[in-house]
């Protein structure tokens, strides 16, 4: 059974075609299965291969880990993956018997990753029909996830999905003329980037990238990838000037390319790389490293293992010292920000940047200060169908219970003006109750902002800029055609605006009308002009909630 099984799994594989063997019933009535690859194949492209050898090659000598772990059964015939704990959770008797531990480079099957695993693998590379088994992956039962809303963001011209698996690959660049004042190793950019959530852990809320993502999201969005070391080719002069860093990308990129597998940083399977990140020495300079991300700027008939090459990031904000990485993850926050498709919420080229004020002025695409908004994770689809409620002017009064915006209940309010489009592309007001808590946690300890608890209202102007290639939003931040230098329509405004030191929170019997700053729609010319036709009441409520009254004037 088992040489047919390793027969039929090769001639498919060589052939390029799907495998699909049966698993046994008395399995599957206790398990899912799931096909995960074949024994040898580490680098996950359904082939035996020079990419293989150097992989295992590299972990025998020790320089490397080894991807993909799990368990087999006693004939050696269907192969399950997980962690130890998951096994002892198996219900099926026969299963559980026969469990041993397997890597997918365990190739001789006896619990040792050594050099005789490293003969086995290139006699499979040299006879893949002789050779090819396959993998089944046992899983638990998946736990009904709760409907998000659809990303309203997901067809702009953002990479890096904002809702499921989200992948980036990270390359940590010097060159000949140019160091780290600090060097940190690539597995303390990994955890700066991909580290667990922890609240324990001496950095919360910034422990790392994907973490503060997971609380921001209510879990929607994760974050993952790997990181890598290069030592460019040309003394550093040689890639300045060029605000698309084509030159520093296109050579990092190819460099790896016999190395890694892009494909496997495309995790909502677009046929675009989601995210590239490229780190330089801090003492580069912010005249051409300061961290930016866009679309590549390069050839676009370059496509890496096939890839699309999607949104980049490159910058010189690096880990200062071992465990001091703040401002990293902060920084990079932002910048995925845009990987996703959201814009810059401050101003350009003048004195004042900053895009909101005041207590409630903070917001990581403004300062990169705090979480996201509510704005921000509308339009990321980071909450719930039911975490969205939009007053309806027709019923003439109603009454929404706002929950913490940082707990996975935060909910938000939509009041519209007039007709709300579909994904939300148009124009309106979205109100939320805003703490220090979780991913604002640190806010208190800003001495220069004055911060605080309470309700908050942006305005928001979603229309679209419908641009065939770069499809975004029609008057975001640098649009200044459309915002008049920012005088007229914004993408996004904050109600109650003022300097740093106004408290723009509402509170218990705060009322909020057409004789608040900033409450009022644009009229043609952008001018906020036009009466809003509704009021707001703020009432503090039970269990950490506020209630507010929409009302039609």
């Amino acid at each position: 059974m088992e040489k047919i099984l390793k027969r039929a799994a090769a001639a498919l594989l060589s052939a390029g075609a799907a495998v699909s063997l049966a698993v046994p019933a008395s399995m599957s009535a206790s398990a899912d299965w799931k096909k995960i690859g074949y024994i040898g194949d580490l680098n996950g492209d359904s082939k035996f291969n020079v990419g293989d050898l150097v992989i295992l090659t590299r972990f025998v000598l020790g320089s490397s880990g080894i991807p993909e772990s799990g368990v087999y059964d006693m004939d050696g015939a269907y192969y399950l993956t997980g962690v130890r704990s998951q096994i002892t959770s198996l219900t099926n008797d026969d299963i559980r018997s026969g469990v041993k531990y397997l890597q997918l480079a365990d190739i001789d099957k006896d619990g040792v990753i050594d050099t005789y695993d490293l003969v086995a693998l290139r006699k499979i590379v040299i006879e893949p029909d002789e050779n090819a088994e396959l993998v089944y992956r046992w899983y638990e039962p998946e736990i009904e996830k709760p409907d998000y809303i659809s990303a309203p963001i997901y067809d702009l011209y953002g990479s890096l999905p904002s809702q499921g698996e989200g992948r980036a690959v990270v390359f940590k660049v010097d060159f000949p003329d140019c160091k780290f004042s600090y060097s940190a190793s690539t597995e303390e950019i990994e955890e700066a980037m991909f580290a667990p959530a922890d609240a324990s852990n001496p950095h919360y809320p910034l422990e790392s990238i994907s973490a503060f993502y997971e609380r921001s999201s209510k879990g929607a969005m994760h974050l993952s990838g790997k990181a890598y070391e290069y030592s460019a080719k040309l003394p550093i002069s040689n890639y300045e000037g060029d605000k698309f860093h084509i030159a520093v990308i296109n050579e990092v990129l190819a460099a790896f390319d016999d190395q890694i597998n892009y494909s496997d940083y495309d995790g909502d399977n677009d046929g675009t790389i989601d995210a590239i990140m490229i780190i330089v020495p801090d003492v580069a300079g912010d005249s051409n490293w300061w961290p930016t991300s866009g679309v590549y700027g390069g050839d676009h008939s370059y496509k890496p293992d096939g890839m699309k090459i999607g949104h980049v990031t490159v910058g010189n904000t690096t880990i200062e010292s071992k465990g001091s990485f703040s401002s990293f993850v902060t920084t990079y926050s932002h910048e995925f920000g845009h990987n996703m498709g959201l814009p810059d919420y401050y101003f350009y080229n003048v004195d004042d940047f900053q895009g909101f004020h005041g207590s409630g002025g903070f917001e990581m695409m403004d300062d990169a200060v705090g979480d996201f908004g509510a704005a921000s994770k509308l339009m990321l689809g980071w909450y719930r169908e039911d975490q969205v409620s939009i007053f309806d002017s027709s019923q003439g009064e109603h009454v929404f219970t706002l929950r913490n915006s940082e707990t996975d209940d935060g909910n938000c309010v939509i009041i519209p003006c007039g007709t709300l489009a579909d994904k939300y592309r148009s124009e309106f007001f979205i109100i939320e109750y805003t703490s220090l808590d979780n991913n604002n946690r640190r806010l208190a300890d800003l001495w220069w902002k004055s911060t605080g608890s309470g309700v908050r209202i942006f305005h928001v102007e979603a229309t679209l800029n419908d641009n065939r290639t770069y499809p975004s939003f029609l008057y975001k931040s640098g649009n200044d055609a459309a915002t008049d230098y920012n005088r007229g329509k914004r993408f996004i405004r904050l109600v109650n605006e003022g300097n740093d030191k106004t408290d723009n929170l509402f509170r218990d019997g705060a009322v909020i009308n057409s004789s608040t700053p900033g409450y009022m729609w644009y009229d043609g010319n952008g001018g906020l002009t036009v009466d809003s036709g509704t009021s707001v009441s703020v009432q503090k409520g039970a269990d950490d909630t506020y209630i507010i009254t929409v009302r039609a004037n």
